[in-house]
């Protein structure tokens, strides 16, 4: 069997000794709600995927699908310490062909934001991607201009490649440009060096 042909996520448990991602699905709605019912999480990824209950129902529901189909694999971030579902995050755009995979969709609740969980959530999905699926790209986007989200994944290792015009229409009709960014199989080692040190060494997110 090919790597192309073992280049198929699927839904799995991964964690870290601070944070444990759990395939996301209809069964988190409460929990996933409380998470994300802060309209300020959702200001550059527009809609709001918390909007009310049902909105947010529907999107557990729609990301349940996605995965079944292979296109996705979502996963619901809860902090060990609590045990309180603190966020979300996802595989998406997933290229077998390539063995590129991209991911996002990432939302902390306020409360965990500038907290270790980003960093230990993405090490983890980083680690699976690289060393059990032998991904050669893993990329992330974000919205232009929002900067905090650009500088976190700087923060993780990934370089900046530019930025996509008129990208996505958002659901307010307005127009995205996205800013791209990637971490590539011969940078890994070294950007898994950098992220274990800080998850060491580092209480919160830097």
């Amino acid at each position: 069997m090919t790597l192309r042909e073992n280049f198929s996520p699927k839904p799995t448990i991964l964690s870290t000794n601070k944070v444990e991602l759990r395939p996301l699905s209809v069964d988190h709605l409460t929990s996933f709600y409380q998470a994300g019912a802060f309209p300020e999480i959702w200001r550059w990824s527009l809609p709001d995927k918390c909007a009310s209950l049902q909105v947010a129902k529907k999107w557990l529901t729609y990301s349940e699908v996605m995965m079944k189909k292979g296109e996705h694999i979502a996963y619901a971030i809860f902090d060990k310490a609590s045990g309180e579902l603190v966020g979300s995050t996802r595989f998406c755009s997933i290229k077998p062909e390539d063995r590129n995979i991209e991911i996002g969709f990432t939302f902390i609740t306020p409360k965990y934001q500038q907290t270790y969980v980003n960093t230990h959530a993405k090490f983890c999905l980083l680690k699976h991607a690289f060393e059990q699926l032998h991904a050669i790209r893993v990329e992330f986007k974000t919205h232009e201009q929002n900067e905090k989200s650009r500088s976190a994944i700087t923060r993780l290792g990934a370089k900046f490649e530019g930025i996509l015009r008129h990208q996505r229409i958002l659901s307010d009709g307005s127009f995205r440009n996205t800013a791209i960014f990637s971490i590539i199989d011969t940078e890994w080692p070294k950007v898994k060096q950098t992220l274990e040190s800080k998850m060491i060494t580092v209480k919160n997110d830097l």
